[in-house]
């Protein structure tokens, strides 16, 4: 039985997490949120889980490496500087960092890396996703995974080869671009389709997440799956044997 450390317990992740933990066998060591001692808490875990915000990354991934325990990071809208922080972090200790948690997406990742190594760049790539009229950062995380394994597939920076919030008079579509769609509203947990469009033919690949505790169940396994491993950058894939 693993000890479960939840950063951002307050959270609509947090009872997710909680349920999930208790049902896969597991004890929450405690829970903490802004402003709360994270490095009590991981002296007390054996894995961490963050599902907090941008700007408590780094403290969270301090507290992580003192007390040499992995830590699993769900938060999204980081930037070049969480990042660098995390390849720094894995240095020390086995560190995922994901957009998203969920088993299914991240099959659907390796689906879309598949179709797109295989299908030529005349083929173009839009990611559409929706979410609930709450989240704050868009593109969504998992948006953003889901370019990314079509940009690592194609062997582009995902970055340079962005198309998103097209409005007006935007001229043609820039060949080998991927395109970004976000819509907000309701209560949606997460729909996410990456449509590959060819000549004369169309490709949908598709994923929906009909209760958030898809992610908390997901974020369990592979927070448990990191104890033990050695200090390095993990992703979902490697949880599920896809990297």
């Amino acid at each position: 039985m693993a000890r479960i450390g939840i950063i951002g317990s307050a959270g609509r992740m947090g009872g997710a997490l909680r349920e999930a933990v208790a049902a896969a066998g597991h004890e929450v060591s405690g829970g903490v949120d802004k402003g709360g001692n994270v490095a009590n808490l991981a002296d007390n875990s054996d894995a961490l889980v963050d599902f907090s915000a941008p700007a408590a990354l780094k403290d969270n991934l301090y507290a992580a490496v003192g007390a040499g325990i992995p830590i699993l990071i769900g938060t999204t809208g980081l930037d070049e500087s969480h990042h660098a922080a995390i390849e720094s972090a894995s240095g020390a200790i086995p560190v995922l960092q994901t957009g998203n948690t969920s088993l299914g997406v991240t099959l659907l990742a390796h689906l879309v890396k598949e179709a797109a190594a295989r299908l030529g760049p005349d083929w173009d790539i839009e990611v559409l996703e929706m979410h609930h009229r709450m989240k704050v950062d868009a593109p969504s995380g998992t948006a953003l995974l889901l370019g990314e394994a079509a940009a690592e597939a194609r062997g582009i920076d995902l970055a340079a080869n962005t198309e998103s919030g097209r409005d007006g008079h935007t001229g043609a579509r820039a060949s080998g671009a991927i395109g970004f769609a976000a819509l907000r509203g309701g209560t949606v947990a997460g729909d996410h389709s990456v449509i590959f469009a060819g000549e004369q033919e169309r490709i949908t690949l598709s994923h929906s997440a009909e209760n958030r505790l898809i992610f908390a169940n997901g974020a369990v396994r592979g927070a448990t799956w990191l104890i033990d491993r050695e200090a390095k950058r993990y992703t979902m894939r490697d949880v599920l044997g896809l990297a």
